[in-house]
């Protein structure tokens, strides 16, 4: 495996051996299905779920929550870690929806490269470019998966275009379907040069792959068609001519994308894929920090909380921290030290995640995703390190785009409405504001969905229902500046003032012009409309 920074030493074998992934796409392009076949592929399940299983059917397991098993969609990424081949993946499965895009976010600056799934009818859509970007922002390889080719689909040369064009990406086909819809049988592996046969029989099986000596082998002909195998010679033929070669070196610079087609539902070229991630993926990255980068070889262990999923177990009211590790070999019971609190830390019952399911991890080494059980100690953004203060950088937080204010069904209770927001405000699923003037609470999300799901949760985990109703507000603001400009600034538009749950001052905007005013009258202040999680 080519390293992009080839001065650097050469990795442990154990952390050699780790791949650490998300899966990015739009809602709908069969991204949680794939996660369900990689997982059965690396005997982590006997057989896959269906994200709407009919009657007693499996569900799938990636989708813990109560109301994304009754939607069918993922709400809040989850993770999992399985063996495969020589290789150790981490996969991380996201929200495809807009609405809870912020938790993709984040979890794209905890993983080594993402895994873009399209649907072969719609080709690239609204979602999968804006995450896309996000990768670009960070310099993610990227690996591409075309699905559904068993229903009818664009022409292959027609969605490889459309990728190249609007991701101003160059993209290599690793595989080449041959027929689509009905007719499609299977692919051509461009880079083992081996025919794969999809079975529609069971659903559960890995394809057969057949070794063939190139495309003149007259083999070919016993199970393709002739006009099927004519026309796969041909695009074949052009494809090679008009399309780059695959160059690894590319792919992990993020300037190239292998691409991949199949059918997840079928199983059919999801082994390719997960072939390619462990040829063609980088091994565990550097993590940026201050005051100093994080190699992965480094035998001190450093990590950092870029998740915090509250209550996945209702019985314990329990909170998990998703740590990735960047450094080091990581041992249960280990000492680290809590950076932000400088507390040592014990950390005696870290969890591997399957899915819903959990175990303990005995070690886990740099590049691994594990979760620290605590009880609201670990925040999105904390460093956990043995010793060394270090800060791990760049891990997003959004300004709001709806804000609503928030009560409790029954007044009494508000007490435990604010610990049950203060608790989603840390989880990140939403911004709580407490108004300098007046009581109760503003809520602000990214999607109209957050509300409904915040009010299903609230009502669930802690038994108190609650009304969202308008805020005059529509957005809010992080304000930085010299202490005494902040001061005079805050006296001045008490009425627009909050504080977030971390106690920072926000400015609540009714229009585009009380922002303009701010930047008139007052420049030694400055709003923005991202903050970096916990600094």
């Amino acid at each position: 495996m080519l390293d992009s920074a080839s001065n650097r030493p050469d990795l442990p074998p154990e952390i050699a051996r780790r791949r650490t992934f998300a899966i990015i796409s739009h809602p709908d392009a069969g991204k949680t299905t794939l996660t369900e076949k990689f997982l059965l592929f690396g005997g982590a399940i006997q057989m896959a779920g269906q994200v709407r299983a009919k009657g007693e059917a499996r569900r799938t397991r990636s989708d813990f929550m109560k109301m994304e098993q009754e939607r069918g969609i993922s709400v809040s990424a989850s993770a999992m870690s399985f063996d495969y081949g020589n290789f150790r993946y981490n996969l991380v499965d996201t929200p495809g929806h807009s609405d809870f895009s912020e938790d993709t976010y984040r979890t794209l600056t905890a993983v080594d490269a993402a895994i873009m799934v399209i649907d072969g009818a719609k080709g690239v859509e609204s979602q999968t470019r804006k995450l896309f970007e996000v990768c670009r922002l960070r310099d993610l390889p990227i690996l591409t998966f075309c699905n559904k080719m068993d229903r009818e689909a664009r022409e292959t040369f027609e969605i490889i275009d459309e990728i190249q064009e609007n991701l101003a990406i160059d993209v290599t086909p690793a595989s080449w379907p041959i027929g689509m819809g009905r007719e499609f049988l299977g692919c051509y592996d461009m880079i083992h040069d081996r025919l794969e046969l999809m079975d529609r029989a069971d659903r559960n099986r890995v394809a057969e792959s057949i070794k063939i000596s190139g495309l003149d082998d007259p083999k070919l002909a016993e199970h393709i068609p002739a006009d099927l195998l004519e026309k796969l010679r041909e695009e074949v033929e052009m494809a090679r001519a008009l399309l780059p070669a695959l160059d690894p070196q590319s792919v992990l610079e993020g300037h190239m994308t292998p691409i991949w087609f199949g059918s997840a539902i079928n199983s059919f070229g999801v082994k390719e894929l997960m072939d390619g991630i462990g040829e063609l993926a980088p091994e565990p990255q550097p993590t940026r920090a201050t005051p100093r980068e994080i190699a992965p070889e480094e035998t001190k262990v450093t990590g950092f909380v870029f998740k915090v999923q509250a209550n996945m177990d209702p019985k314990h009211r329990d909170r998990v921290a998703f740590v990735r590790l960047a450094s080091g070999h990581f041992e249960r019971g280990m000492k680290l030290t809590h950076v932000r609190s400088k507390k040592p830390m014990s950390i005696s019952n870290p969890v591997l995640f399957l899915a819903a399911d959990r175990e303990l991890a005995e070690e886990a080494w740099a590049g691994d995703i594990i979760g620290i059980p605590n009880h609201g100690q670990l925040r999105i953004g904390d460093t956990l390190t043995e010793g060394e203060v270090l800060k791990v950088t760049g891990i997003p937080s959004f300004a709001p785009e709806l804000l609503q204010t928030v009560r409790a069904g029954d007044p009494m209770k508000a007490k435990h409405l604010e610990k049950a927001l203060f608790q989603f405000a840390e989880e990140g699923a939403a911004k709580v504001f407490k108004p300098a003037i007046g009581s109760g609470f503003i809520v602000g999300v990214v999607g109209a969905l957050q509300f409904e799901v915040l009010g299903a949760r609230i009502e669930q985990e802690y038994a108190l229902p609650v009304r969202f109703d308008m805020s005059q507000f529509t957005s809010a603001r992080w304000v930085h500046g010299e202490k005494a400009a902040v001061d005079r600034f805050v006296t001045a538009n008490k009425q627009h003032i909050a504080h977030d749950n971390d106690g920072d001052i926000v400015f609540l905007t009714r229009l585009q012009w009380d922002i303009d005013r701010v930047v008139r009258d007052y420049p030694d202040v400055r709003l923005s409309a991202t903050k970096e999680m916990m600094v």
